[in-house]
């Protein structure tokens, strides 16, 4: 894979920008806490399928002491249809009785902290930073993996060398929602198994040989 020259990145993300002025999550939240678990609930699901589940919990559930008091046999009743579910409920007991215990029911704001609560890895917490802290931070996931090698953005053989690259390569003032317009192109114009290249705003800057010419 060819990688993409420098000089185009600063347009390329003028034209995600263009399309997508404000880009969000599209994970259904009210405050921190809630983002924290839907994102948890997230890892290998859907953020359909994620919405689908909290959104009755969430109507009940909006701190880690209710959490706690809804306990982890309920809490798999409201997430049995998420792929994972009964370690993700353990998780989120597990993060919820930490948050109680350790931040005062707060959510922490740095990485090292994040990572210390059960289910939270590197992705989830640069989720949390980016989303509810405004931090510039970019979280891959398979979208972003799949359009920073694709692309020639930022090529790398694990989602680690990728997020360093996009750190690297990414102008500072498209830092802060580049994992937001790299996430929404991935899932639904640069797409898996066919490209949408004929639809792409961004499609003469890529450097991916086998472009689609027809939807």
């Amino acid at each position: 894979m060819a990688l993409m020259k420098p000089s185009v990145i600063p347009e390329f993300f003028a034209r995600l920008k263009q399309a997508m002025p404000e880009p969000e999550t599209e994970l259904e939240y009210d405050n921190v806490y809630q983002l924290l678990v839907a994102v948890v609930l997230s890892a290998q699901a859907t953020d359909v399928g994620v919405n689908r589940a909290t959104t009755p919990l969430f109507k009940i559930v909006k701190t880690p002491q209710q959490m706690l008091a809804l306990g982890e046999r309920k809490l798999i009743g409201f997430i049995k249809t998420i792929g994972l579910f009964r370690t993700k409920a353990k998780n989120v007991i597990g993060l919820s009785k930490l948050l109680v215990d350790t931040h005062g029911g707060e959510v922490p704001h740095t990485h090292e902290e994040l990572q210390a609560l059960p289910g939270v890895g590197r992705k989830t917490a640069n989720v949390v930073m980016n989303v509810a802290f405004g931090e510039a931070t970019i979280a891959v996931d398979t979208h972003i993996f799949r359009v920073g090698n694709r692309t020639g953005l930022a090529p790398g053989k694990n989602p680690l060398e990728v997020e360093l690259k996009l750190l690297k390569r990414v102008p500072e003032e498209y830092r802060l929602h580049a994992h937001h317009w790299l996430i929404l192109h991935g899932r639904y114009t640069c797409k898996a198994r066919k490209p949408e290249c004929p639809r792409c705003v961004v499609s003469d800057l890529c450097t991916f040989k086998a472009k689609t010419v027809a939807l």
